[in-house]
């Protein structure tokens, strides 16, 4: 049983109702303050009632005094103004609750739900077909495992990546994918580029960049120039673990990051988030399946509902499964601390059994639920890498790795609808924290992510992320 919760509260007419019963307790001090004309003043009234309680009951009151009120008389007002506490009745005013109140006036918080959250993402109609549908973003989360594979080779010295594979990768333009799964990537209509930011150009732009700048590089150590250092764009390899090895600018700044889990938060956080969990995205039909001769026995609002589910992970079960890559393994990596796998994974479960059963009050609660949590989720993971940073600080691989991760999951948070780090607040960060990560100081990374931890309500947990 899914409860919605607020506060009660007095209604208005019950709040006036107290106080016109306050200013009638003032009623032998006031008659014996009467002007002349009768007129009732605040100064008059002894400062028994307060100014705004005079100026609300001060005619009636002066009603009630001018006919020389009795005890009868003051009791029989006394009895209607407690009838008048009826003329507003509060309740559950939502039909789809299982405690609506018909002869409710005003809603008082109290609705119960009953909604449950299957322990799997898997929805049917009464005939027992499927209404989930997210293969487009299947294919994305599958597009963008491709090109980061791509991107690694690349931190092996010899290895050079060609610009123009990326942007057909980024695009879908003219490149043939493994699709090991079989979803006719190879052709279609799905792609990165256009979901990143709506297509907006100066985020488009500055992938693209990122691109044509680790090809660039990359074929640099092709023709030797192998080890990359401050000032020198090269393969870095860590002093304190032979095994890891990246290739960063000359300012250390690691492009496979910036594109992985910058794509995460451009792409797929932001079309979870400010797309289609949008009232753009949910104000939409929930009556009628779109089309089942084809296969297609889900409303419009559940199909959008999935596909932001399907930016997340592509898992039916998950956290059991989904936990491999993007934002399913992050949530999976911070779920100790932030408990973000859970909370992540039920919230849309209730949200789409919500939908099907078109009880809205439970959907909008699970749609605040997911964007407090990916807030959480992205700032707990950049908080995790700036305290790995400051770990590794003497190891300039690591170091510039993890703060290139950092940058990135610091970008993401301005994609999340209501996120308490607007691009202004982003812009503020990254630019503390600075561009040249072989010159950036403990103490910087530190303060930034003090910072972080203070805008996202993280800082008790800042220490141990």
């Amino acid at each position: 049983m899914w409860e919605v919760h607020n506060r009660s509260r007095l209604t208005k007419c019950g709040y006036r109702v107290l106080n016109f019963i306050c200013c009638l307790k003032c009623h032998t001090l006031v008659t014996r303050r009467l002007n002349k004309s009768n007129v009732v003043t605040n100064t008059q009234f002894g400062g028994c009632c307060a100014s705004e309680r005079v100026s609300t009951f001060a005619p009636y009151l002066e009603q009630f005094y001018a006919m020389k009120i009795n005890s009868i008389t003051l009791f029989a007002a006394l009895a209607a103004v407690i009838m008048l506490a009826s003329c507003t009745r509060e309740g559950c005013t939502d039909p789809a609750a299982t405690n609506y109140a018909d002869n409710a006036d005003s809603d008082d918080g109290t609705c119960e739900y009953d909604v449950d959250a299957p322990a799997t993402y898997v929805f049917t109609d009464a005939s027992g077909n499927s209404t989930v549908s997210y293969n487009g973003q299947r294919q994305r989360l599958n597009m963008l495992s491709e090109m980061t594979s791509y991107l690694k080779s690349a931190n092996n010295p010899g290895t050079a990546l060609d610009a123009n594979t990326l942007l057909a990768m980024y695009a879908n333009d003219g490149y043939t994918w493994d699709d090991t799964e079989g979803l006719d990537m190879t052709g279609s209509s799905k792609q990165l580029k256009s979901k990143t930011v709506g297509g907006e150009l100066f985020y488009t732009d500055m992938f693209e960049g990122y691109m044509t700048g680790i090809s660039e590089a990359s074929a640099l150590t092709v023709e030797g120039q192998t080890d990359g250092g401050l000032g020198q764009a090269g393969v870095v390899l860590s002093t304190t673990n032979p095994a890891k090895q990246y290739l960063q600018d000359a300012q250390g700044q690691e492009w496979t990051q910036l594109i992985e889990k910058g794509l995460m938060g451009a792409c797929f956080a932001y079309n979870i988030s400010s797309v289609y969990l949008a009232s753009g995205k949910m104000d939409v039909d929930n009556t009628t399946p779109e089309d089942p001769a084809n296969g297609k026995y889900y409303t419009k609002m559940e199909h959008h509902w999935d596909e932001a589910y399907g930016y997340f992970t592509d898992a039916v079960d998950y956290p059991t499964n989904g936990t491999n890559r993007f934002w399913g393994k992050y949530a999976n990596s911070r779920e100790t601390l932030l408990g973000s796998a859970t909370k992540i994974g039920e919230a849309f479960r209730l949200g789409r059994a919500a939908i099907s059963n078109d009880v809205m009050a439970v959907r909008d609660a699970q749609i605040a639920v997911i964007n407090a949590e990916l807030e959480r989720l992205a700032a707990g993971t950049a908080i995790h890498y700036l305290n790995d940073a400051v770990s590794d600080f003497g190891d300039d691989a690591l170091r510039n790795h993890e703060l290139s991760e950092a940058k990135a999951f610091i970008q993401a948070l301005q994609f999340i609808a209501g996120t308490s780090v607007p691009t202004a607040e982003v812009e503020h960060l990254l630019e503390d924290l600075g561009e040249d990560y072989y010159n950036v100081t403990t103490a910087t990374i530190i303060e930034v992510r003090d910072e972080l931890a203070a805008l996202t309500g993280l800082t008790d947990k800042a220490d141990q992320l």
